[in-house]
């Protein structure tokens, strides 16, 4: 599984990093969670608005930070 936090570095894209680092860990599975600060990488993904969170190349949030429970949930069901 991939976990793409995508952002410029903003204090916000750091909290929604953590907060996929503690779901990860809380649900127990096997997951990459990277940075993508790349502009161009981005607006691949149609996001007008960072944060975002993206599992497995579909977006599932963004302008807004989830919670890790949120998140988790996603794992989950992925």
């Amino acid at each position: 599984m991939k976990i793409e936090i995508l952002g410029m570095g903003c204090p916000k894209c750091k909290k929604l990093y953590e907060n996929a680092q503690t779901a990860v860990k809380e649900a127990n599975v096997d997951a990459d969670v990277v940075k993508v600060e790349d502009i161009q990488k981005i607006m691949n993904y149609g996001i007008m608005i960072t944060p975002a969170i993206a599992i497995d190349g579909e977006v599932k949030a963004a302008g807004r930070i989830p919670a890790s429970a949120e998140i988790k949930q996603w794992i989950s069901k992925s």
